[in-house]
């Protein structure tokens, strides 16, 4: 198989979150009428800048605290997050029925949605058009 690259691949992963998240707006719209429902999301971004991080430091070096007494602190290091998490949306008002599904917010967040599949999409395109181009001509020196 083609390797395409690490940033390829989180692209692919930022893909697979974005159609979870429209999966769950789609949710939210369908229940928009059931009593105390709760509105639903996805927190992905923070894992898909950490690996993004990652990537990028990945030859750069670290260099350790020094501990000259076993009395100084440790250096601390701060949980990033590994996973995405599915979660109900705060600070949204709820209706008498207990319902916090707001359509205008829903439909605002599918747009914003729609537009990043988009950009997802055109962008693995183009990087998996660019690599066959580079395929198709270095077969033809041969």
């Amino acid at each position: 198989m083609l390797e395409l690259g690490p940033y390829f691949d989180i692209a692919q992963e930022a893909l697979k979150y974005r159609s979870i998240r429209s999966d769950l707006i789609n949710g939210n719209i369908a229940n928009i009428d059931t009593p105390f429902y709760k509105a639903k999301d996805i927190s992905f971004e923070a894992v898909l800048s950490n690996k993004m991080k990652d990537i990028e430091n990945k030859n750069n070096k670290t260099l350790d605290l020094a501990r000259t007494n076993s009395l100084h602190l440790k250096a601390m290091s701060f949980d990033n997050s590994s996973e995405a998490t599915i979660f109900m949306r705060p600070n949204h008002a709820q209706r008498n029925d207990g319902n916090t599904v707001d359509l205008d917010v829903e439909t605002s967040q599918m747009s914003k949605n729609a537009i990043m599949i988009t950009a997802l999409t055109e962008a693995m395109k183009k990087k998996a058009g660019l690599i066959k181009a580079v395929i198709d001509t270095s077969s033809r020196v041969s």
